[in-house]
């Protein structure tokens, strides 16, 4: 049975993969970059299909797909958010009209809503969750930096398991209640490690 996942945020480099099945259904934004995060799993061949919005700067991802190895199901990057967001919620399915009338609408269910065409978008929930955060205290209430709400709260809550590695973990009662952006009853593991931040394109102002 393959491994769903609603998203593979970070896989740390300091690890094997060897123990981590074939076949996999990964669903993140991207792909990252080459030789880190699910890099990894494209080298070793062990991802079966991506469901994402963008190729990014992976160029073995796109190879892979360019050459029918890897199956891809590309999503607008807002429909992937609200998919996992409704996993997360418990809603199986929802309209939107983005993609109506592209390849993305493809053989999927319309209905029009006050003259206007949708088509239905399926929720993602996966087998399990793997994201990152900034900081969490002991009971796995979570808090992230600036845009990485964009995705990896939506992602955990999407997963039946989901497993969180943060920069830092504090104790209980040290994070004000007001400022949690995801409660700890979504957490089913936490990991405190260290981080390099991997820049896909790196642009700097000339001398």
């Amino acid at each position: 049975m393959a491994l769903a996942c609603a998203v593979y945020r970070r896989i740390s480099s300091r690890k094997s993969n060897a123990g981590v099945p074939k076949g996999l259904t990964i669903a993140s934004n991207n792909a990252g970059v080459d030789g880190k995060g699910l890099g990894l799993l494209l080298e070793n061949k062990q991802i079966r299909k991506m469901i994402a919005s963008y190729v990014g700067e992976n160029a073995l991802f796109e190879a892979q797909m360019m050459s029918g190895e890897l199956e891809v199901e590309l999503t607008p990057q807002g429909t992937l958010a609200e998919k996992m967001r409704a996993g997360g919620a418990g809603i199986p399915a929802f309209y939107t009209a983005t993609g109506y009338g592209t390849p993305v609408g493809e053989g999927k269910e319309v209905r029009v809503f006050n003259g206007r065409h949708y088509i239905l978008e399926e929720a993602i929930r996966g087998d399990f969750s793997i994201a990152k955060a900034w900081k969490a205290d002991r009971y796995g209430n979570l808090l992230f930096r600036k845009t990485a709400r964009n995705f990896n709260p939506m992602a955990i809550t999407a997963g039946r398991i989901a497993v969180v590695e943060v920069e830092e973990i504090v104790e209980v009662g040290q994070l004000d209640p007001d400022e949690i952006h995801l409660p700890g009853i979504y957490v089913n593991r936490l990991i405190q490690g260290t981080f390099e931040k991997a820049i896909e394109q790196r642009t700097v102002r000339s001398a």
